[in-house]
């Protein structure tokens, strides 16, 4: 879904590849390193062009014609051409939300949320506003890929969910605030699975307290995972934390009421049986 920019490979290590995994790495690679090549010389073209001097209403049907065709830095140019010569006219606000929508499509996520962040605050009672929110929730998730690393298979719930957590911020007043929006269905959807991507990250920065000993934060870690991301498949393994730093910590009651939960939740857990 998200547009590409320009991306560094730096710094990768083979560790414990077979050759035929290398192989079809190896392939990936190029194969995205060609399209991403292929991508950056069209955006090159587009920027040479000039907006001409046109109605808003011509240069509104270019833009258009650009983002049917695919052609976001087009759209993107001619798009904010509209909205600093036209800041005021009839068609002011689509023209923002097409920005929007064509800023997302190129993986502008700095522009984007800008954009949406302006147009929320001038634009409160908006009939669009769920979109908006929409959006914004999108473009934040976009941040959160990595082509590269999805291609390698490395594992990031370590990384910052700062910006998975404004994204379910968002979705979250859209099924609140517009439960009947066209967006909310997909809203609930997206939730799910922000839900375990924020729950992953609460498990490696527990187990990370847990390597150094420190069990206070660690069970911590664990228990916030257990009170708000249930259910989840992380609640299992954050009740395995508590237990283990309660054990190490001599709280005997806190480590049985965890046990408990974990024997009436996973009974076949190694640690029941």
């Amino acid at each position: 879904m998200r547009g590409f920019h320009t991306y560094l490979i730096s710094n990768i290590v083979y560790i414990g590849l077979t050759a035929n995994s290398m192989e079809k790495l190896t392939i990936k690679i190029l194969f995205t390193a060609l399209v991403l090549l292929l991508a950056g010389c069209s955006s090159s073209e587009v920027e040479l062009d000039k907006v001409p001097d046109k109605s808003a209403q011509a240069l509104f049907v270019d833009a258009r014609t650009s983002l049917d065709n695919g052609l976001y830095q087009k759209a993107i140019q001619i798009l904010s051409a509209i909205d600093s010569r036209f800041p005021f006219g009839p068609i002011s606000h689509q023209v923002q939300l097409d920005l929007i929508y064509a800023y997302y499509k190129v993986g502008d996520a700095a522009q984007g949320v800008a954009l949406t962040d302006r147009f929320l605050r001038l634009n409160p009672n908006n009939p669009n506003i769920d979109y908006v929110y929409y959006m914004r929730a999108l473009i934040n998730l976009s941040t959160e890929e990595n082509l590269f690393q999805d291609i390698a298979g490395i594992d990031r719930t370590d990384r910052d969910p700062t910006a998975s957590r404004d994204a379910f911020d968002d979705f979250k007043r859209i099924i609140t605030d517009f439960p009947d929006s066209k967006y909310a269905s997909d809203a609930r959807k997206r939730m799910i699975s922000i839900k375990s991507r924020l729950a992953k990250y609460e498990i490696a920065v527990a187990n990370f307290y847990l390597k150094r000993e420190a069990y206070a934060s660690a069970a911590n870690r664990g228990r916030y995972v257990v009170e708000y991301f249930a259910p989840s498949p992380e609640v299992e393994p954050a009740l395995e934390i508590m237990i283990e730093c309660y054990g190490k910590l001599g709280l005997v009651d806190l480590k049985k009421n965890a046990m408990q939960v974990l024997a009436a939740n996973y009974p076949r857990n190694s640690l029941v049986n």
